[in-house]
């Protein structure tokens, strides 16, 4: 029997592909959190240009773990900033590549090229909540940065630190299979990433979107 996979066989890959919703992560209790699915199948704008102005004077390469439909790989490149998307879900990476940007189809806790050389890797759209294991993946993400790298984490507006479990659901109410996620605001993020061996470098706000640039201490 095959076993479907979040992100994979859920309503997102389908929405990644027509680029429209509604779609949310539907959690345990039956609240939901909105996913922007028609703002991550846009151009980049508005808080975006925040985390591309940071990467636009870096030596090195930039990592975009969970790069979703590739807008933020396809706008570094414009830049003339090197950049890889990684993602699991296909549509996504196909998305990306027709976007002209390189992009993986892994997880962010599999073997990725370039270990440890990444001039930064992003972590935006609530991608912090990769895995529900948040301290997993910040020693993860330090790994992957070059020792004078920069982790650029996009956190939630809201002073929270929560792991759930959720679902994706469609707009025909359409559910995805269970899996793990985290929430973490600026200073739940914090405490988690100094014990991650990181530390804050920068924090700001653009748009009513919340971001830190972590480096490693």
């Amino acid at each position: 029997m095959t076993v479907a996979a979040p992100w994979v066989d859920d309503p997102f890959a389908e929405a990644v592909r027509t680029g429209r919703g509604p779609l949310w992560l539907r959690r345990e209790d039956g609240r939901r959190l909105h996913l922007d699915i028609e703002r991550w199948c846009a151009p980049a704008d508005g808080a975006d240009h925040s985390l591309l102005l940071r990467c636009a004077g870096l030596a090195a390469p930039v990592l975009d773990l969970g790069c979703g439909p590739g807008r933020l790989v396809a706008a570094l490149l414009a830049l003339g900033v090197p950049a890889l998307g990684v993602d699991v879900t296909g549509a996504a990476v196909d998305r990306t590549l027709g976007l002209g940007g390189p992009a993986l189809c892994r997880s962010v806790f599999d073997r990725l090229p370039a270990e440890g050389r990444w001039g930064a890797a992003l972590l935006a759209d609530g991608n912090l909540g990769i895995g529900g294991d948040p301290d997993a993946l910040l020693r993860r993400a330090r790994q992957l940065i070059a020792p004078d790298g920069l982790l650029l984490v996009e956190v939630d507006p809201e002073e929270v630190d929560e792991r759930t479990v959720v679902r994706v659901e469609g707009p025909d109410g359409r559910l995805g299979p269970a899996f793990p996620w985290a929430r973490l605001g600026v200073l739940a993020t914090l405490r988690r990433a100094g014990a991650a061996g990181l530390v804050e470098a920068e924090r700001w706000t653009s748009y009513g979107r919340r971001f830190l640039a972590l480096r490693q201490g």
